[in-house]
């Protein structure tokens, strides 16, 4: 009896898996949130894997261009992805102001989030065919700092990313190159303004020395959010000694993703870069 059920359940497990399919990763848990995971698999066995974390400034995903594209972009040379629908404020938050009155989503969600869908993948590492050393996260804009703010801090090791790779990123909420919309929507109407949590998000400010390896990438001529954000990270890791790969480059804008027509052909060049720094992180 007990052997016919632990086939039930590994079957189960195989048809909530699959390609495609998205996971509730709160299912099951005390946490009465419906966050999804889509899992787009390579190929092979012992894969890396990268959880794609879209940007939006915590209101909203960019799901298709910073969320599929990247996804089955990845899926397409050989490493699995997830591409994670972490909490955010979402438009009427953004509009109306709502978490004025009701909490809302807001920080600590999207961590928690992130944190726990790293968990899962490792959980069902086997299933999927992912090597659990080689969980990482990828991240843009709002996304990027999400995935930077996990690899500072993390709730248990099971939930620390392997390395993270935030994307024209927004990092500081105290500097003058602050986005501010990304800080509004990750702290509420009302932390906003308190400088305790300014300083805790400003990614800056909290590198460990054992942070795991970044690759970071952004444009000089962002207009949504200053380059600057993206060199203090640089200068910030360079300080504590931290493994990373910084590319700036001249022009591209920003929300370009993984698009083969957005940004300019030179900001492009990214994903190439990203292989190669990934293939020399595998070896």
């Amino acid at each position: 009896m007990l052997y016919a059920l632990c086939i039930i359940i590994f079957l189960a497990h195989l048809v909530c898996f699959a390609q495609h399919s998205p996971v509730d990763i709160w299912a099951g848990t005390e946490v009465k949130k419906h966050v999804m995971l889509t899992p787009y698999i390579a190929e092979g066995e012992k894969n890396p894997c990268v959880i794609v974390c879209p940007g939006g400034s915590y209101f909203w995903h960019d799901t298709e261009n910073e969320g599929i594209k990247v996804a089955e972009w990845l899926q397409q040379n050989g490493i699995s992805a997830f591409v994670l629908n972490y909490r955010t404020a979402y438009v009427p938050a953004f509009i109306f102001r709502t978490r004025l009155v009701v909490r809302g989503n807001q920080y600590p969600d999207p961590q928690k989030d992130l944190q726990q869908a790293i968990r899962l993948i490792k959980d069902h590492a086997t299933l999927y065919g992912i090597d659990t050393t080689k969980v990482g996260a990828m991240g843009f804009s709002a996304g990027g700092h999400l995935v930077m703010s996990v690899a500072e801090e993390f709730d248990t090791p099971r939930s620390r990313p392997a390395f993270v790779a935030p994307i024209y990123p927004v990092v500081s909420f105290t500097a003058d190159c602050t986005h501010k919309r990304s800080r509004r929507g990750l702290l509420g109407e009302y932390r906003k303004r308190k400088t305790k949590y300014r300083e805790a998000l400003s990614l800056e400010k909290h590198v460990p020395n054992d942070c795991p390896p970044v690759f970071l990438v952004n444009c000089i001529d962002d207009p949504i959010v200053d380059y600057r954000n993206s060199v203090l990270l640089d200068s910030a890791l360079t300080a504590q000694g931290v493994k990373h790969k910084y590319i700036q480059y001249a022009t591209g804008g920003h929300g370009f993703g993984a698009s083969d027509d957005k940004g300019t052909p030179e900001c492009r060049r990214w994903k190439e870069e990203f292989l190669k720094w990934m293939k020399s992180m595998m070896n």
